[in-house]
């Protein structure tokens, strides 16, 4: 079963000339993309007594960083929708495709339209934890030792083939992507308040590689199956790479900042202001709980997974204009939050039984709040 996020597609929004975010936000309430209860628009963190709910903002923000990605990226709108939910959510990405389905590119895209800073490590066997976080120098002239960043500090980190280096590496991003720092020596380092992973995996290829264990995959907030184009999004590729588009030059495409860190923030904050009811409380629990009791399953999701569903889908929510979570924002993202997490029983495997034709199942028995 793939990825069934729903959207009507990203609309056309022209970003402000300038990055400052407030600016931009009043930029598209003049031109109608918030409407009109949204402006003016004085200060990014708002005195009002009550949040600034139902503004749109997050929704907006995420249509124009899609309609910027999307001069990269032909299709492959569901996979940009899930990568956007997972920023909006403050959790991290595992993007799994055969090569050539431009996940480092969609990274790469997303990072320029947010105006985040871009890190890509390419894991392989002999890569060690200190080429990740970066290790203690020492200075010839000052006679002492200092901290060398390692490409760990950045906004977006992809995360390439993380399946090639051993457990002993794969375990350096542990504490990043839980704690937002690193310890050198026994000092802690914050990173980048953006800080987020997209991690990138090829199905198929099992030689050479070392799987990711259950702590390291239960990192990911989501973990995100990117397919084939269809035949009609093949053929606009080849009309780009005819119309001369350079993947590895994205000003071929004028892929234009229409966010900051600021903004993100923003939608961050507008993201947990997302309201649910008890009853989808219990739905949640109720999907998570069934994973640990299916029969074809050793090891179900745990209370982190719960979690992951409920921020995930309050992210797809707001990104939808509402400001309350409905029962298809969680079923429409509980493979991608589920998936990784579960552990089969070898003979399920033997029959050919995936992880995501159990929580179809499970969808599909499971009865939805009313």
């Amino acid at each position: 079963m793939t990825d069934q996020i729903k959207s009507d597609g990203p609309s056309e929004i022209e970003p402000s000339p300038e990055l400052d975010y407030v600016a931009h936000l009043q930029y598209l309430a003049d031109q109608g993309k918030l409407g009109a209860h949204d402006a003016p628009l004085d200060t990014v963190q708002t005195t009002d007594p009550q949040p600034r709910s139902e503004t749109g903002v997050v929704m907006a923000v995420s249509e124009a960083i899609a309609s910027e990605v999307s001069k990269a990226i032909v299709g492959q709108a569901e996979v940009i929708r899930a990568s956007l939910a997972g920023l909006f959510a403050e959790g991290h990405v595992l993007l799994e495709g055969v090569p050539g389905t431009a996940k480092t590119l969609l990274v790469r895209a997303m990072s320029s339209a947010i105006s985040a800073d871009f890190g890509r490590i390419q894991f392989t066997p002999d890569l060690m934890p200190s080429d990740i976080t970066g290790s203690r120098i020492y200075d010839m002239q000052s006679g002492q030792f200092h901290f060398q960043r390692g490409p760990i500090f950045t906004g977006l980190l992809l995360a390439d083939e993380i399946n090639r280096t051993p457990p002993k590496t794969q375990a350096a991003l542990l504490e990043s992507m839980q704690e937002g720092r690193v310890t050198i020596d026994g000092e802690p380092f914050d990173l980048p308040p953006l800080f987020m992973v997209f991690a990138t995996q090829n199905p198929v290829e099992f030689e050479g590689t070392y799987p990711l264990p259950e702590a390291q995959l239960d990192r990911f907030l989501l973990k995100v199956v990117v397919g084939y184009p269809s035949q009609d999004d093949e053929q606009r590729i080849l009309r780009r790479f005819h119309d001369g588009f350079d993947p590895n030059d994205l000003t071929t495409v004028d892929i234009r900042p229409v966010a900051d860190s600021d903004a993100i923030a923003l939608c961050r904050r507008e993201v947990k202001s997302v309201r649910i009811e008890d009853t989808l409380f219990r739905y949640i629990t109720a999907l998570v709980s069934a994973t640990r009791e299916h029969r074809q399953i050793v090891l179900g999701a745990s209370p982190r997974a719960s979690i992951a569903l409920l921020q995930v889908s309050k992210a797809l929510a707001a990104m939808s204009g509402r400001m309350f979570v409905i029962p298809d924002d969680i079923k429409a993202i509980a493979p991608s939050v589920l998936r990784h997490r579960l552990i089969l029983r070898p003979e399920a495997e033997i029959e050919g039984v995936t992880a995501d034709r159990i929580i179809e199942g499970i969808l599909d028995r499971t009865d939805v709040p009313r």
